[in-house]
Protein backbone atom coordinates (compact mmCIF):
# COMPACT_ATOMS: atom_id res chain seq x y z
CA UNK A 1 0.00 0.00 0.00
CA UNK A 2 1.52 3.89 -0.95
CA UNK A 3 1.10 5.27 2.04
CA UNK A 4 -1.61 8.36 2.05
CA UNK A 5 -0.46 11.42 3.29
CA UNK A 6 -3.94 12.68 5.00
CA UNK A 7 -3.22 9.50 7.99
CA UNK A 8 -2.18 11.21 10.37
CA UNK A 9 -5.40 13.97 9.73
CA UNK A 10 -7.38 10.91 9.92
CA UNK A 11 -5.99 9.68 13.30
CA UNK A 12 -6.22 13.00 14.40
CA UNK A 13 -10.26 13.04 13.33
CA UNK A 14 -10.48 9.47 14.92
CA UNK A 15 -8.99 10.90 18.22
CA UNK A 16 -11.69 13.63 18.58
CA UNK A 17 -15.30 11.98 17.29
CA UNK A 18 -17.63 8.87 17.99
CA UNK A 19 -17.95 8.39 14.13
CA UNK A 20 -15.68 9.01 11.54
CA UNK A 21 -16.84 9.04 7.66
CA UNK A 22 -14.21 9.07 4.95
CA UNK A 23 -16.07 10.01 1.48
CA UNK A 24 -14.28 10.50 -2.19
CA UNK A 25 -15.10 9.70 -5.63
CA UNK A 26 -15.30 5.81 -6.03
CA UNK A 27 -11.78 4.10 -6.51
CA UNK A 28 -10.09 6.71 -4.51
CA UNK A 29 -8.80 4.50 -1.77
CA UNK A 30 -11.51 5.04 1.24
CA UNK A 31 -11.95 1.48 2.09
CA UNK A 32 -7.97 0.30 1.94
CA UNK A 33 -6.72 3.35 3.87
CA UNK A 34 -9.87 2.47 6.74
CA UNK A 35 -9.12 -1.11 6.73
CA UNK A 36 -4.95 0.21 7.32
CA UNK A 37 -5.45 2.82 9.70
CA UNK A 38 -8.05 0.91 11.80
CA UNK A 39 -6.75 -2.30 11.07
CA UNK A 40 -7.86 -4.48 13.96
CA UNK A 41 -11.89 -3.25 13.25
CA UNK A 42 -14.36 -5.15 11.96
CA UNK A 43 -15.75 -4.72 8.86
CA UNK A 44 -18.95 -4.98 7.12
CA UNK A 45 -19.65 -4.22 3.33
CA UNK A 46 -22.98 -2.75 2.42
CA UNK A 47 -22.53 -3.35 -0.73
CA UNK A 48 -23.18 -6.69 -0.22
CA UNK A 49 -26.79 -7.35 -1.30
CA UNK A 50 -27.92 -9.54 1.60
CA UNK A 51 -26.24 -7.48 4.28
CA UNK A 52 -27.62 -3.95 2.87
CA UNK A 53 -31.21 -5.92 3.04
CA UNK A 54 -30.35 -7.07 6.79
CA UNK A 55 -29.36 -3.88 7.72
CA UNK A 56 -32.58 -1.93 5.94
CA UNK A 57 -35.01 -4.66 7.63
CA UNK A 58 -33.79 -4.49 10.96
CA UNK A 59 -31.33 -1.91 12.11
CA UNK A 60 -31.17 -1.97 15.95
CA UNK A 61 -30.95 -6.23 15.34
CA UNK A 62 -28.02 -5.64 12.51
CA UNK A 63 -26.07 -2.86 14.58
CA UNK A 64 -26.37 -5.19 17.88
CA UNK A 65 -24.34 -7.57 16.29
CA UNK A 66 -21.24 -5.55 15.86
CA UNK A 67 -21.64 -2.58 19.51
CA UNK A 68 -18.27 -0.92 18.15
CA UNK A 69 -14.74 -0.37 16.45
CA UNK A 70 -16.64 -1.43 13.37
CA UNK A 71 -16.18 -0.02 9.81
CA UNK A 72 -19.38 0.45 7.41
CA UNK A 73 -18.15 0.59 4.00
CA UNK A 74 -20.36 2.33 1.52
CA UNK A 75 -22.79 3.77 4.16
CA UNK A 76 -24.67 5.40 1.37
CA UNK A 77 -26.19 1.83 0.47
CA UNK A 78 -28.11 2.01 4.12
CA UNK A 79 -28.35 5.65 5.17
CA UNK A 80 -31.06 4.83 7.72
CA UNK A 81 -28.42 3.40 10.04
CA UNK A 82 -27.17 6.61 10.84
CA UNK A 83 -29.69 7.63 13.04
CA UNK A 84 -29.72 4.58 14.73
CA UNK A 85 -26.25 5.17 15.45
CA UNK A 86 -26.64 8.34 16.80
CA UNK A 87 -28.50 6.70 19.59
CA UNK A 88 -25.58 4.33 20.01
CA UNK A 89 -22.82 6.84 20.13
CA UNK A 90 -24.80 9.46 22.49
CA UNK A 91 -24.63 6.11 24.82
CA UNK A 92 -21.31 5.91 24.49
CA UNK A 93 -20.25 8.29 23.11
CA UNK A 94 -16.38 7.02 22.64
CA UNK A 95 -13.79 8.26 19.81
CA UNK A 96 -13.72 6.34 16.79
CA UNK A 97 -16.29 3.89 17.46
CA UNK A 98 -17.74 3.74 14.29
CA UNK A 99 -15.83 4.08 11.00
CA UNK A 100 -18.11 5.32 7.85
CA UNK A 101 -16.61 5.23 4.20
CA UNK A 102 -19.35 6.60 1.25
CA UNK A 103 -18.76 7.78 -2.40
CA UNK A 104 -22.03 9.94 -2.61
CA UNK A 105 -21.17 13.34 -1.33
CA UNK A 106 -24.67 15.13 -1.72
CA UNK A 107 -27.31 12.53 -0.01
CA UNK A 108 -24.78 11.34 1.95
CA UNK A 109 -23.58 14.38 3.97
CA UNK A 110 -27.27 15.44 4.32
CA UNK A 111 -27.86 12.03 5.95
CA UNK A 112 -24.97 12.34 8.43
CA UNK A 113 -25.69 16.26 9.13
CA UNK A 114 -29.05 15.10 10.18
CA UNK A 115 -28.51 12.30 12.42
CA UNK A 116 -24.88 13.25 13.40
CA UNK A 117 -24.29 16.62 13.51
CA UNK A 118 -21.13 17.01 16.10
CA UNK A 119 -20.79 13.50 16.53
CA UNK A 120 -19.18 13.58 12.98
CA UNK A 121 -15.92 14.10 11.70
CA UNK A 122 -15.10 14.06 7.96
CA UNK A 123 -12.48 13.35 5.62
CA UNK A 124 -12.50 13.59 1.81
CA UNK A 125 -10.24 11.22 0.24
CA UNK A 126 -8.65 12.05 -3.22
CA UNK A 127 -6.95 10.01 -5.52
CA UNK A 128 -2.87 9.97 -4.77
CA UNK A 129 -1.13 13.41 -5.27
CA UNK A 130 2.06 13.90 -6.55
CA UNK A 131 3.79 14.34 -3.05
CA UNK A 132 2.58 10.83 -2.09
CA UNK A 133 3.87 9.28 -5.42
CA UNK A 134 7.34 10.68 -5.55
CA UNK A 135 7.85 9.13 -2.05
CA UNK A 136 6.32 5.63 -2.94
CA UNK A 137 7.66 5.64 -7.47
CA UNK A 138 9.00 8.76 -8.34
CA UNK A 139 9.87 7.26 -12.22
CA UNK A 140 6.14 7.68 -12.09
CA UNK A 141 6.54 11.73 -12.59
CA UNK A 142 9.26 12.04 -14.87
CA UNK A 143 6.61 13.27 -17.94
CA UNK A 144 4.31 15.51 -17.12
CA UNK A 145 2.56 14.41 -20.68
CA UNK A 146 2.24 11.15 -19.44
CA UNK A 147 1.05 12.02 -15.84
CA UNK A 148 -1.45 14.18 -16.98
CA UNK A 149 -2.91 11.33 -19.27
CA UNK A 150 -2.70 8.46 -16.62
CA UNK A 151 -4.05 10.35 -13.76
CA UNK A 152 -3.72 9.46 -10.48
CA UNK A 153 -6.37 6.69 -9.30
CA UNK A 154 -4.96 4.36 -7.27
CA UNK A 155 -6.17 1.10 -9.27
CA UNK A 156 -4.25 2.47 -12.37
CA UNK A 157 -1.25 3.01 -10.08
CA UNK A 158 -1.24 0.04 -7.94
CA UNK A 159 -1.51 -2.74 -10.34
CA UNK A 160 -0.33 -1.04 -13.65
CA UNK A 161 -3.84 -1.10 -15.51
CA UNK A 162 -4.65 0.39 -18.99
CA UNK A 163 -5.81 3.74 -18.12
CA UNK A 164 -7.69 3.99 -21.81
CA UNK A 165 -9.62 1.05 -20.51
CA UNK A 166 -10.27 1.73 -16.99
CA UNK A 167 -11.32 5.47 -17.31
CA UNK A 168 -13.72 4.00 -20.00
CA UNK A 169 -15.49 1.15 -17.55
CA UNK A 170 -15.01 3.93 -14.43
CA UNK A 171 -17.44 6.44 -16.92
CA UNK A 172 -19.61 3.57 -17.84
CA UNK A 173 -20.10 2.62 -14.13
CA UNK A 174 -20.61 6.10 -13.05
CA UNK A 175 -23.18 6.65 -15.52
CA UNK A 176 -25.07 3.84 -14.85
CA UNK A 177 -24.81 3.50 -11.72
CA UNK A 178 -24.07 6.77 -9.04
CA UNK A 179 -25.78 9.06 -11.46
CA UNK A 180 -28.90 7.37 -11.29
CA UNK A 181 -28.85 7.32 -7.76
CA UNK A 182 -28.02 10.69 -6.98
CA UNK A 183 -30.17 12.52 -9.44
CA UNK A 184 -32.98 11.23 -11.62
CA UNK A 185 -31.51 11.71 -14.98
CA UNK A 186 -33.51 10.06 -17.62
CA UNK A 187 -31.34 11.02 -21.10
CA UNK A 188 -28.01 9.05 -20.27
CA UNK A 189 -26.43 9.98 -23.76
CA UNK A 190 -27.41 13.93 -22.83
CA UNK A 191 -25.66 13.61 -19.68
CA UNK A 192 -22.76 11.88 -20.90
CA UNK A 193 -22.59 14.32 -23.83
CA UNK A 194 -22.85 17.49 -21.11
CA UNK A 195 -19.80 15.44 -18.96
CA UNK A 196 -17.48 15.36 -21.57
CA UNK A 197 -18.61 18.92 -22.57
CA UNK A 198 -17.47 19.80 -19.07
CA UNK A 199 -13.69 18.44 -19.63
CA UNK A 200 -13.51 20.60 -22.71
CA UNK A 201 -13.64 23.68 -20.27
CA UNK A 202 -11.83 22.30 -17.38
CA UNK A 203 -9.45 24.88 -15.84
CA UNK A 204 -12.03 27.35 -17.51
CA UNK A 205 -15.49 30.01 -16.63
CA UNK A 206 -18.41 28.22 -16.59
CA UNK A 207 -21.24 29.29 -18.88
CA UNK A 208 -24.16 27.67 -18.38
CA UNK A 209 -26.23 29.23 -21.19
CA UNK A 210 -23.33 27.59 -23.63
CA UNK A 211 -23.45 24.17 -22.08
CA UNK A 212 -27.33 24.40 -21.89
CA UNK A 213 -27.66 25.43 -25.54
CA UNK A 214 -25.20 22.34 -26.72
CA UNK A 215 -26.90 19.76 -24.72
CA UNK A 216 -30.07 20.97 -25.56
CA UNK A 217 -31.70 21.07 -21.98
CA UNK A 218 -32.30 23.88 -19.56
CA UNK A 219 -30.33 26.59 -17.83
CA UNK A 220 -31.62 25.06 -14.38
CA UNK A 221 -30.51 21.75 -15.89
CA UNK A 222 -27.31 22.57 -16.38
CA UNK A 223 -27.20 24.08 -12.58
CA UNK A 224 -28.45 20.36 -11.22
CA UNK A 225 -25.97 18.49 -13.26
CA UNK A 226 -23.27 20.55 -12.25
CA UNK A 227 -23.88 20.01 -8.90
CA UNK A 228 -24.18 16.01 -9.42
CA UNK A 229 -20.38 16.33 -10.94
CA UNK A 230 -19.61 17.64 -7.44
CA UNK A 231 -21.22 15.66 -5.35
CA UNK A 232 -19.52 12.70 -6.96
CA UNK A 233 -16.31 14.64 -6.19
CA UNK A 234 -15.73 14.53 -10.13
CA UNK A 235 -15.24 18.60 -10.63
CA UNK A 236 -14.77 21.37 -8.28
CA UNK A 237 -16.63 24.85 -8.93
CA UNK A 238 -13.55 27.43 -7.53
CA UNK A 239 -14.94 30.61 -6.74
CA UNK A 240 -13.41 34.21 -7.74
CA UNK A 241 -11.79 35.54 -4.84
CA UNK A 242 -14.15 37.93 -3.01
CA UNK A 243 -11.39 40.94 -1.54
CA UNK A 244 -12.75 43.77 -2.62
CA UNK A 245 -9.61 44.93 -3.76
CA UNK A 246 -11.26 46.07 -7.26
CA UNK A 247 -14.60 46.25 -8.40
CA UNK A 248 -14.25 45.45 -11.78
CA UNK A 249 -13.85 41.31 -10.97
CA UNK A 250 -14.83 38.54 -13.07
CA UNK A 251 -17.78 36.96 -10.59
CA UNK A 252 -18.22 33.82 -12.63
CA UNK A 253 -16.99 30.72 -11.18
CA UNK A 254 -14.27 28.09 -13.10
CA UNK A 255 -14.63 24.35 -13.28
CA UNK A 256 -11.90 22.05 -12.26
CA UNK A 257 -11.82 18.43 -12.99
CA UNK A 258 -10.09 16.84 -10.18
CA UNK A 259 -8.58 14.09 -11.77
CA UNK A 260 -6.64 15.17 -15.32
CA UNK A 261 -6.77 11.42 -16.55
CA UNK A 262 -10.69 11.37 -16.45
CA UNK A 263 -10.56 14.78 -18.34
CA UNK A 264 -8.32 13.52 -20.97
CA UNK A 265 -10.21 10.27 -21.67
CA UNK A 266 -13.50 12.91 -21.99
CA UNK A 267 -11.57 14.63 -24.47
CA UNK A 268 -10.95 11.35 -26.81
CA UNK A 269 -7.14 11.70 -25.69
CA UNK A 270 -5.70 7.67 -25.40
CA UNK A 271 -2.32 8.31 -26.14
CA UNK A 272 0.93 10.67 -24.81
CA UNK A 273 1.18 12.02 -28.39
CA UNK A 274 -2.33 13.25 -28.68
CA UNK A 275 -1.43 14.91 -25.25
CA UNK A 276 1.29 16.60 -26.20
CA UNK A 277 0.28 18.60 -28.64
CA UNK A 278 -3.26 18.92 -27.48
CA UNK A 279 -4.90 22.46 -27.75
CA UNK A 280 -5.95 21.42 -23.43
CA UNK A 281 -3.00 20.19 -22.72
CA UNK A 282 -2.48 23.43 -20.96
CA UNK A 283 -5.56 23.78 -18.87
CA UNK A 284 -5.02 20.29 -18.02
CA UNK A 285 -1.80 21.10 -16.49
CA UNK A 286 -3.63 23.72 -14.64
CA UNK A 287 -6.14 21.08 -13.45
CA UNK A 288 -3.48 18.91 -12.43
CA UNK A 289 -1.69 22.10 -10.39
CA UNK A 290 -5.41 23.04 -8.99
CA UNK A 291 -5.61 19.06 -8.02
CA UNK A 292 -2.31 19.18 -6.00
CA UNK A 293 -3.44 22.39 -3.99
CA UNK A 294 -6.85 21.18 -3.26
CA UNK A 295 -5.56 17.73 -2.25
CA UNK A 296 -3.13 19.44 -0.02
CA UNK A 297 -6.28 20.90 1.99
CA UNK A 298 -8.31 18.00 2.05
CA UNK A 299 -5.09 15.99 3.26
CA UNK A 300 -5.01 18.37 6.42
CA UNK A 301 -1.56 19.58 5.11
CA UNK A 302 -2.46 23.11 4.18
CA UNK A 303 -5.44 25.36 5.91
CA UNK A 304 -6.35 27.56 2.72
CA UNK A 305 -9.50 27.92 0.87
CA UNK A 306 -8.83 28.51 -2.84
CA UNK A 307 -9.76 31.37 -5.30
CA UNK A 308 -9.02 32.72 -8.77
CA UNK A 309 -8.32 36.40 -9.97
CA UNK A 310 -9.71 37.50 -12.88
CA UNK A 311 -10.83 41.29 -13.75
CA UNK A 312 -12.02 42.91 -16.58
CA UNK A 313 -9.36 44.51 -17.34
CA UNK A 314 -7.21 41.02 -18.62
CA UNK A 315 -5.43 40.76 -15.14
CA UNK A 316 -5.37 36.73 -14.17
CA UNK A 317 -4.13 34.90 -11.54
CA UNK A 318 -5.02 31.12 -12.04
CA UNK A 319 -4.86 30.57 -7.78
CA UNK A 320 -5.28 32.29 -4.59
CA UNK A 321 -4.91 30.91 -1.33
CA UNK A 322 -6.81 32.43 1.43
CA UNK A 323 -5.64 32.24 5.08
CA UNK A 324 -7.34 34.13 7.34
CA UNK A 325 -6.55 37.23 6.32
CA UNK A 326 -3.57 36.68 4.35
CA UNK A 327 -3.40 35.20 0.46
CA UNK A 328 -0.71 33.62 -1.41
CA UNK A 329 -0.79 33.73 -5.47
CA UNK A 330 0.02 30.77 -7.69
CA UNK A 331 0.07 30.49 -11.41
CA UNK A 332 0.29 27.17 -13.44
CA UNK A 333 1.98 27.28 -16.69
CA UNK A 334 2.88 24.09 -18.60
CA UNK A 335 6.12 24.88 -20.46
CA UNK A 336 9.46 23.06 -19.16
CA UNK A 337 11.29 25.96 -19.96
CA UNK A 338 10.65 29.15 -17.73
CA UNK A 339 9.87 32.81 -19.38
CA UNK A 340 10.01 35.92 -17.03
CA UNK A 341 6.69 36.78 -18.86
CA UNK A 342 5.22 34.00 -16.66
CA UNK A 343 5.49 36.24 -13.44
CA UNK A 344 3.64 39.31 -14.68
CA UNK A 345 -0.01 38.59 -13.60
CA UNK A 346 1.43 37.76 -10.24
CA UNK A 347 3.60 41.56 -9.82
CA UNK A 348 0.27 42.86 -11.00
CA UNK A 349 -1.81 41.27 -8.40
CA UNK A 350 0.57 41.82 -5.61
CA UNK A 351 -0.08 46.10 -6.50
CA UNK A 352 -3.55 45.27 -5.40
CA UNK A 353 -2.99 42.60 -2.14
CA UNK A 354 -0.27 44.89 -0.70
CA UNK A 355 0.63 43.15 1.92
CA UNK A 356 -2.07 40.85 2.38
CA UNK A 357 0.21 38.84 0.17
CA UNK A 358 2.72 36.64 1.51
CA UNK A 359 3.68 34.64 -1.06
CA UNK A 360 3.86 34.32 -5.12
CA UNK A 361 4.33 31.11 -6.61
CA UNK A 362 4.97 30.12 -10.07
CA UNK A 363 4.12 26.14 -10.56
CA UNK A 364 5.73 24.65 -14.09
CA UNK A 365 6.16 22.31 -16.28
CA UNK A 366 10.51 22.06 -16.06
CA UNK A 367 12.71 20.68 -13.71
CA UNK A 368 14.67 23.63 -11.83
CA UNK A 369 13.52 25.20 -8.53
CA UNK A 370 14.39 28.78 -8.18
CA UNK A 371 13.29 32.44 -7.14
CA UNK A 372 13.07 35.22 -9.45
CA UNK A 373 12.04 38.84 -8.18
CA UNK A 374 10.39 37.06 -5.14
CA UNK A 375 9.01 34.90 -6.76
CA UNK A 376 9.33 30.93 -6.27
CA UNK A 377 9.66 28.96 -9.11
CA UNK A 378 8.54 25.07 -8.65
CA UNK A 379 8.47 22.28 -10.34
CA UNK A 380 4.61 21.12 -10.60
CA UNK A 381 6.21 17.38 -9.72
CA UNK A 382 7.98 18.97 -6.45
CA UNK A 383 5.55 21.18 -4.82
CA UNK A 384 5.49 20.34 -0.90
CA UNK A 385 3.56 21.56 1.82
CA UNK A 386 4.70 23.33 5.11
CA UNK A 387 1.99 24.95 6.70
CA UNK A 388 0.73 27.79 4.58
CA UNK A 389 3.57 27.95 1.93
CA UNK A 390 4.59 26.23 -0.93
CA UNK A 391 8.00 25.08 -1.10
CA UNK A 392 9.83 22.81 -3.51
CA UNK A 393 11.72 19.74 -2.37
CA UNK A 394 15.18 21.01 -2.49
CA UNK A 395 16.95 24.38 -2.05
CA UNK A 396 15.85 26.92 -4.72
CA UNK A 397 18.62 28.88 -6.05
CA UNK A 398 17.89 32.50 -7.60
CA UNK A 399 17.63 33.81 -11.16
CA UNK A 400 19.59 37.08 -12.19
CA UNK A 401 17.17 39.72 -11.78
CA UNK A 402 15.48 38.45 -8.56
CA UNK A 403 15.34 39.45 -5.12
Amino acid sequence: MIPRACEPYLRNIASQFPVVLITGPRQSGKTTLARHVFSDYGYVNLENLDTADRAREDPRGFLAQYHAKVIFDEIQRVPSLLSYLQQIVDEHPLPASFILTGSQQFNLMHAATQSLAGRIGRLELLPFSAAELREHSPSLLESTTASLRRGWYPPIIDRNLDADLWYENYIATYLERDVRQIENIRDLLAFRRFLSLCAGRTAQLVNLSELAGECGVSHNTIKAWLSVLEASYLIKLVQPYHRNFSKRVVKTPKLYFLDTGLAARLLGIRTDDQLEHHPLRGALFETCVFGELFKAKTNGLAPWDIYFWRDHGGIEVDFILESGRTCIAVEAKSSATFHPDFTISLSKFSTFAGSDLTHAVLVYGGSEAFTFKGVSVVPWNRMEFQGPFILSCSQTGRRSGGS
